[in-house]
């Protein structure tokens, strides 16, 4: 065969490659249907101005959660305060206080032979740094409503969600409403600082009495404009798992120190250094796996073209979505286990060298993966024996969570409450990055979902846990009318 003939095969050949390439490509992207629900939005009911005072009042009870101590009036005072202001829950509800601060609730339904659900939140929040006080647009204990928000820590993360929760069933008893099936409410004290003596100890007791929930649901993601390119409406994200956390500790230890100006060619800076140089120019496998591939498989089919196209061929795009999704923090961390330090200690004088250095590094854990799988990374990826790798706080570490169905009873009415409520959205699973207190409970229930029905903008976001934390008065009543059908659907 001469070359000019080869060639012409080779083009050929080459040709149909390629016509077959686009033929599936296109046959992926036709057949990329929708899997949004088609649901009608009900009319909103009507919420009085009074929820948002209960919520500004509970904003400036400071339940503020220390590793060292607690502020036992703050959480008492807010007891006090549920007690007062939700007069029909406390008397019609049944209640226990567990390790005296956090707060359980029984609503019993009529029919005993469904399994109950359960609703979670927590009364504590974050410290405010005092040097930052003066960057907050109103004092972050204030409960300030100004300019249609109600600012403050907790209103968002997470004094939302229990008031949210106590305005929708303070309605429902109003209206002399019975549930069919049983609620329980669970409001830990202390999840900010990993919720032990909280919602484990909550959980502890479920088990023991042999409870078993239709389904959990907690904080977590949000109803969230611009959540990805290609999407013309907000999504409500719904957390079918989150991720693992551990921390682990590295220490470099040399035999020897000395005086700073004779330095050796390696110290034990310079060895720990490099020992986290090396795992941040390593970082974890991405992977479009698990909750992530549900999320891109019920937006993509949403998505203006081309976006819809790359997401309906993941098997020929997969590379080019990796390397887009890494290039930003958020996206990046739905991918792959994340590698944070977070802390770093070494040297006592600045003309000794020390002997040693050590570094705490935080790690959030992918689906699929573990805590024993990202220490056995590390160690292979560092390879050095002067640098020892050890789990740190070992209390604290939790691989994973499971994946709960979006097939399920759980799923489906949190799915068709978000359309019911929010007009013109899009629901999604997707992937919970932060840990909450719903890890808790996977021994009382296979369905755990995440999500706080808030609207918000992307930018938004980092108000949680950051300055200026508020929330716009209309989203919150929205989110009373969220958990007021969630309970209607729920338990009819």
């Amino acid at each position: 065969m001469n070359k000019k003939r080869l060639r012409w095969l080779i083009r050929r050949i080459l040709f149909f490659v390629f016509l077959l390439i686009l033929g599936i490509m296109v046959f992926k992207t036709i057949s990329f249907k929708s899997k949004q629900v088609s649901i009608t939005s009900i009319e909103a009911i009507s919420i009085g101005d009074n929820v948002i005072s209960h919520l500004s009042d509970v904003v400036k009870i400071t339940t503020t959660s220390y590793e060292e101590k607690i502020d036992t009036t703050a959480f008492l005072a807010f007891q006090k305060y549920l007690d007062s202001n939700f007069v029909l829950v406390d008397s019609l509800l049944e209640k226990e206080f567990v390790n005296d601060f956090s707060i359980v609730y029984k609503w019993s339904g009529k029919n005993t032979r469904l399994d109950p659900i359960l609703l979670l939140g927590h009364i504590d929040v974050v410290p405010v740094e005092k040097e930052s006080w003066s960057a907050w647009t109103h004092p972050p204990y204030s409960g300030a409503i100004s300019d249609g928000f109600v600012w403050g820590r907790g209103t968002l993360d997470d004094k939302v969600s229990i008031l949210g929760i106590l305005e929708a069933i303070e309605i429902l008893l109003e209206e002399e409403y019975q549930p069919e099936r049983t609620v329980y409410l669970a409001f830990g004290h202390d999840e900010e600082i990993r919720g032990f003596n909280g919602a484990q100890a909550i959980a502890r007791i479920f088990k023991q009495q042999g409870l078993t929930f239709e389904y959990v649901l907690d904080e977590g993601m949000v109803l969230i404009e611009d959540a990805l390119p290609g999407l013309t409406k907000p999504v409500a994200l719904i957390g079918t798992a989150e991720k693992g956390y551990t921390t682990l500790k590295l220490t470099a230890q040399l035999q020897h120190g000395g005086h700073s100006s004779m330095p050796p060619a390696e110290t034990a800076i310079g060895i720990l250094s490099n020992a986290i140089l090396k795992l941040q120019n390593n970082p974890f496998p991405a992977k479009i796996d698990g909750p992530i591939k549900m999320l891109f498989d019920y937006t993509g089919p949403e998505m203006n073209f081309p976006m819809n196209t790359v997401f309906a061929n993941t098997w020929l795009t997969e590379g080019l979505l990796k390397w887009q999704l890494s290039g930003k923090n958020t996206t990046n961390a739905l991918i792959r286990t994340t590698i944070a330090p977070t802390i770093l200690r070494s040297g006592l004088k600045d003309n000794v060298l020390p002997t040693e250095a050590t570094a705490k590094i935080n790690f959030r854990i992918a689906p699929n993966e573990s805590t024993q799988s990202v220490l056995e990374y590390v160690q292979n990826v560092i390879d050095d024996e002067r640098v020892r790798v050890v789990s740190e706080n070992k209390e604290f570490i939790s691989d994973p969570s499971p994946i709960s169905s979006t097939n399920s009873f759980g799923y489906r009415v949190i799915e068709k409450t978000a359309h019911e409520v929010f007009p013109d959205i899009y629901v999604a699973p997707t992937l919970v990055l932060a840990a909450t207190d719903s890890r808790h409970y996977i021994d009382v229930s296979k369905n755990i979902y995440r999500f706080l029905p808030v609207r918000m903008k992307q930018q938004e976001t980092k108000r949680i846990h950051g300055i200026d934390e508020r929330i716009a008065i209309e989203d919150y009543k929205n989110s009373i009318r969220f958990y007021h059908q969630l309970l209607k659907n729920s338990c009819k």
